[in-house]
């Protein structure tokens, strides 16, 4: 009797284990793909900054409405891989595409990321007359380029020089037909086939290890069959890898201010228009800042800004000294500065105004924390801790990005890619608190504000 259980047993378990074995191999295919879609859900996706209802599944199908323009992206960051899937447009002029080795977020006041771009469309062909001869610039045929900022040099050299490869012939089917694409992605090198032929691509990408993205363009979409094989890594260096938005989550919805403390005089000031929330400086609200309804304690921070008055004021500032102080002159008169100033702004942090992160045009640039920089009963390294490194913004009207990251006491501001402030302590500051966009009479803009809570 026992030695018929252990048999039993035994049996039992190696049943389970060819069951499970067979699943797995069933899972991950024959051939070594998997699915990227599960055909029922948007399990292993994420929608970065569409609309709930942007992207649906239904009968088997990704279906996007296409609107407004956004992009969804795959959960984990792709390096090598061949990416097979299948696309269709119902519009006779419609427009999508993928994005391959993506950032996690848009571009710095856009909607779409830094990654090279396949080509999802139908029924349209751009041309301009060069040399006294029409020719084509792009195509609805499988053209892949580079994009807000990526690199990609194409297999074929383009008319007017941009980093796009024209397809070597055209093998797209017209709207509510269905194409295949099969696209391989190799050490900074992306070749697109179109319905079973190579017919463009590029090599020497930067970024190439990223996300891969679904996009919104305007026209409804379909997409089915995505599956995935990853090849191998050639270990891309740190500046060859896609800004990881793991935990990030957007605190602007692109519809209305749901989120945030929307007082009645803020009505017709603070204004969503689309992914852009624009603000004249001009709420009749008690506290016209426009604050967030939660509390936040640890955080990184993505928030995009540009001023938008068109003329300057002339103004006469400070000079700030690396130290944080104001320079005087051999007198002991403190120095001025006549600047052109287009607004000021800020971010607040925990609640507080004391913990600004400035947003201005002074020469010391934008990123310092004036209500620490100011208090004289600070010590001198925290006042120069407080005081920007360098002048990081961009030109008046150019679009900026900040990336501040709060952890304890301390605060590190990243001003369009360079560190103005690392690890600087703020005393005394708050441990939780909301987060504010500053109210300072100003125009201002503000785009793609992300907010990932560290543990």
């Amino acid at each position: 009797m026992k030695r018929a259980l252990v048999y039993l047993a035994s049996w039992v378990v190696f049943v389970l284990a060819t069951v499970m074995l067979h699943a797995t191999h069933h899972a991950r295919g024959e051939d070594g793909f998997v699915p990227l879609f599960n055909g029922k859900d948007l399990s292993g996706w994420v929608n970065v900054n569409c609309y709930p209802d942007t992207f649906q599944v239904r009968d088997g199908m990704i279906v996007c409405t296409g609107k407004p323009n956004g992009f969804i992206r795959t959960e984990k960051m792709y390096e090598n891989f061949i990416l097979e899937l299948e696309w269709r447009h119902l519009d006779p002029r419609g427009n999508a595409g993928l994005f391959i080795w993506a950032d996690g977020l848009p571009a710095p006041g856009y909607v779409y990321p830094r990654s090279i771009e396949v080509q999802v469309m139908v029924g349209r062909t751009g041309k301009r007359t060069i040399n006294g001869k029409e020719t084509i610039i792009y195509t609805s045929q499988g053209d892949v380029f580079a994009i807000q900022g990526a690199r990609m040099i194409p297999d074929r050299p383009h008319p007017l020089g941009w980093m796009r490869c024209l397809p070597s012939e055209n093998r797209c089917k017209g709207a509510g037909h269905w194409n295949h694409y099969r696209i391989v992605c190799n050490n900074g090198r992306i070749t697109l086939a179109v319905n079973g032929k190579v017919v463009s691509g590029g090599y020497n990408c930067s970024p190439r290890k990223g996300y891969i993205c679904l996009e919104a363009e305007g026209s409804e979409v379909h997409f089915r069959n995505i599956r995935i094989k990853e090849l191998p890594s050639t270990n891309p260096k740190p500046e060859e890898v896609a800004f990881d938005a793991t935990g990030f989550v957007p605190l602007y919805n692109r519809r209305d201010l749901s989120g945030w403390k929307f007082e009645e005089g803020h009505q017709g000031h603070w204004q969503p228009r689309d992914h852009i929330l624009h603000y004249d400086g001009k709420s009749t609200a008690k506290d016209k800042n426009l604050w967030s309804a939660k509390d936040y304690k640890d955080f990184v921070l993505v928030v995009d800004w540009r001023f938008v008055r068109k003329k300057p004021h002339k103004r006469l500032v400070p000079k700030v000294l690396p130290d944080g102080t104001h320079a005087k002159d051999e007198n002991g008169k403190e120095i001025r500065i006549e600047i052109d100033d287009y607004g000021d702004s800020g971010i607040y942090l925990r609640g507080s105004s004391k913990s600004q992160v400035n947003i201005w045009c002074w020469p010391i640039g934008s990123g310092e924390v004036y209500g620490y920089r100011m208090d004289r009963r600070m010590p001198p390294e925290v006042r120069a801790g407080v005081t920007p490194k360098v002048k990081a913004d961009n030109p008046p009207g150019s679009w900026n990005r900040f990336i501040i990251t709060m952890k304890g006491n301390r605060l590190s501001v990243v001003l369009n890619g360079k560190q103005v402030l690392q690890n600087a302590l703020l005393p005394g500051v708050k441990p939780t608190g909301p987060i504010a966009l500053q109210h300072h009479g100003d125009p201002i803009e503000f785009a793609n504000i992300y907010i990932k809570e560290l543990d």
